[in-house]
This record gives structure tokens, sequence and C-alpha cells, in this order.
């Protein structure tokens, strides 16, 4: 990339800036599993994801400072994940951290040995496909879309109509029932 012109530089930049959106704005929810150490747009791949679940030994760096670069393309996914006062710190000082700091930060939901770490991913997923679809990829998009609002009357009424909507849905109507009927609702795996 230090070959490359700034037209090529931006074309790549945004290539990665849109692969990263395309994960994070998935109707269907996304696990990242931390096997080993995860640096600068490696972090950010993570970010992207709902669901983070590290290796005990993993490591993590926001290293661009240290190349004379930034995080840019990334971070509006690391400073959602981990939040802007831990994205500040971790961006001007590149500082690696380890698994259990970023357990700490919220960066990632759960820290395991690297020996569970495929049964922790498959106890989530299993948790995931449990559940309704539509319930989780509207969920998925509510996050999305209320996270940082004020609460006020518009965000009332957008809350209000859209809990109403999934109420009403096909999913939100077969849950109740088979809530009440004491049984597993007709998407829930046999």
């Amino acid at each position: 990339m230090a070959g490359y012109s700034n037209d090529e530089n931006r074309a790549d930049a945004l290539a990665l800036a849109q692969m990263l959106h395309t994960i994070w704005s998935c109707p269907r929810p996304v696990i990242a599993r931390i096997q080993g150490d995860t640096y600068a747009g490696g972090v950010g791949l993570a970010a992207a994801c709902d669901i983070a679940v590290a290796a005990d030994h993993a490591h993590f760096c926001l290293s661009e400072a240290r190349l004379g670069l930034l995080p840019a393309t990334i971070s509006p996914y690391v400073i959602r994940a981990m939040g802007e006062q831990a994205s500040r710190r971790y961006f001007i000082t590149a500082e690696r951290f380890d698994a259990a700091e970023a357990l700490r930060l919220g960066f990632v939901h759960a820290v395991v040995p690297a020996d569970a770490l495929d049964a922790k991913v498959e106890e989530i997923a299993s948790a995931l496909v449990g559940n309704s679809p539509n319930a989780v990829r509207e969920s998925k998009r509510l996050v999305q879309e209320v996270a940082g609002l004020a609460i006020d009357n518009d965000l009332l009424a957008d809350t209000a109509d859209r809990i109403a909507a999934i109420r009403a849905s096909e999913q939100g109507r077969e849950g109740v029932r088979a809530f009440l009927e004491k049984r597993p609702p007709a998407w829930k795996p046999a």
C-alpha cells in the first residue's frame, strides 16, 4: 500500500470499509471466533461481529499509530464495541492488551481456554438457532438503530411500533402460542 497512489489507497480502504459494513449489517448474527492474536484490521473485523469469543491466550492491538497510520475504517465498529474512552487509549498508544482486558472492556463476550473455544461458539450458536429468526434479525437491527439515541417521544413511538409489529407477525404469534401451549415453537429445531 505504501506504493499505492492516493486513489488506489482510497479504493482499498473503501473496500475494507464496505466489507466491515457488510458483516455489521448482515441480518443474521455473526460470531467472531478469536483463536489467536488479533491486530489492526483484525480487531475491526471482530468488532463488526455481533458476538466475539476469544481464546484466553489471545492478544489484541490497534497497532496503526506505530506504523504512522490510523484505524479509520475500523473505528465505527471498534468504538461501538469497546467504547470511546478505551478506543481513544488503544488507538493512540497502540498498546497490546490481553483477552481478559478485552472482556473487561466489553470488546469480547467470553474468554475460554483454547480447547474450549469451539464448544463455546457452538453453545452460543445453539442458543441463536433456538430463537425466532425474525426476532433475532429485528433485535440486531433494534440495537443498531436505537443505540445512542435520545429517549424522547419519537423513540418511544418507534419502539412501540416495533413491538406491535413483531407481536402481530407470524413468528411472534407462533412464539406466544407455543409458550402458552407449553410446546416448542415451529422454528425451533427438533
